[in-house]
């Protein structure tokens, strides 16, 4: 009896053991047959359906309104604005503004060159643009001129003289033509103005010039430092239009000159008179013109003073550049000798 029990019980044990192994395969092959399916499942080609959020209600919310943004309410103003003029038969047009030439020569002999024009660099870049800055020296080892220009922020044109002079003012001189044959040649369009180093200007003079269709003329203010003296250059003027020239100086005495004064910064004119005479009543071919431009301009601009235009309007009373001049070394060494006697 005891071993047949005993038989029974080895019997059960191993058919227990014979089930749990068969539990472990079926675990293994259903594992293996899940990460197959989920192996390939990955690399198909799926799309993400989009579901409702948890507790999302399906219920249409009040719209907000957006206030208009301040550009979309000045293109109504403007919108606006255009309708009425539409209507009242007018239309604004914008009108460009003219482009300034300005002109400086800078003497090689003056050592103060890179001081003085830094100094107007600083006043020319104030001005709205379009402008150009034809800036002309002589030849020299320096290059301040160059570094000083590249830094202004300027459109600017830097043009060297091969030419040598001992005369200061015929170097000059010279300078301001080949600054003209410059802008001869290149047909640069705009008010051309010649501008010295030591000039001190009021920037509404350069919103003046843009005015100018031909010629322009206005009163300089002549400062000298070492003599106490201010001289009134320029036009006498009714209204706008030029009548007249004169000198005055400041003690109320005037002088009339024949034929009339005219500084070289104290007018300006219209570029195209230098390729496209006809334009303005010159003959095309003009002798000697290409030699000294700066002559025929002046001797234009004398011959008709109908074509001048007086800046500013007002009577040519308000004085809007001043020229400043220093004494030279000799100058200050004359006077420091003078005054030791």
């Amino acid at each position: 009896m005891q071993s047949s029990a005993i038989g029974i019980r080895k019997m059960g044990s191993a058919e227990r053991s014979k089930k749990k192994v068969q539990l472990w395969k079926k675990a293994v092959v259903h594992f293996a047959l899940c990460f197959v399916m989920g192996f390939f499942t990955g690399f198909a080609p799926t799309e993400a359906t989009p579901q409702p959020a948890k507790n999302a209600s399906f219920v249409a919310e009040t719209p907000v309104q957006i206030p208009a943004s301040s550009a979309e309410s000045e293109r109504e103003k403007f919108l606006e604005k255009r309708e009425e003029e539409e209507e009242d038969g007018t239309e604004a047009k914008w009108i460009p503004r003219r482009l300034v030439v300005i002109i400086t020569p800078v003497s090689n002999k003056d050592e103060y060159q890179g001081v003085f024009l830094r100094r107007l660099a600083n006043t020319i870049r104030l001005v709205p643009p379009p402008l150009m800055w034809i800036v002309v020296e002589g030849q020299k080892d320096s290059n301040e001129a160059s570094e000083i220009l590249r830094k202004t922020g300027i459109m600017y044109r830097h043009l060297v003289s091969k030419e040598n002079f001992t005369d200061p003012q015929a170097e000059l001189d010279h300078q301001r033509n080949v600054a003209l044959r410059h802008i001869e040649q290149h047909r640069l369009s705009g008010i051309v103005h010649f501008a010295s180093l030591s000039n001190i200007y009021d920037l509404a003079f350069f919103e003046e010039l843009r005015e100018i269709e031909v010629f322009g003329a206005w009163p300089i203010a002549l400062v000298s430092g070492n003599k106490n003296k201010v001289k009134i250059e320029g036009p006498v003027c009714d209204s706008s239009q030029v009548i007249g020239w004169h000198l005055k100086k400041m003690s109320n005495e005037t002088e009339q000159v024949t034929p009339p004064p005219i500084h070289i910064s104290s007018f300006a004119f219209n570029s195209s008179i230098l390729w496209d005479p006809e334009r303005w009543g010159r003959p095309s071919s003009v002798p000697q013109t290409s030699q000294n431009s700066v002559k025929f301009v002046k001797q234009v601009a004398l011959e008709d003073e109908t074509k001048l235009k007086g800046i500013p309007a007002e009577d040519c009373s308000k004085i809007m550049l001043w020229q400043l001049k220093f004494p030279t070394e000799k100058q200050l060494t004359t006077a420091v000798d003078s005054n030791h006697r």
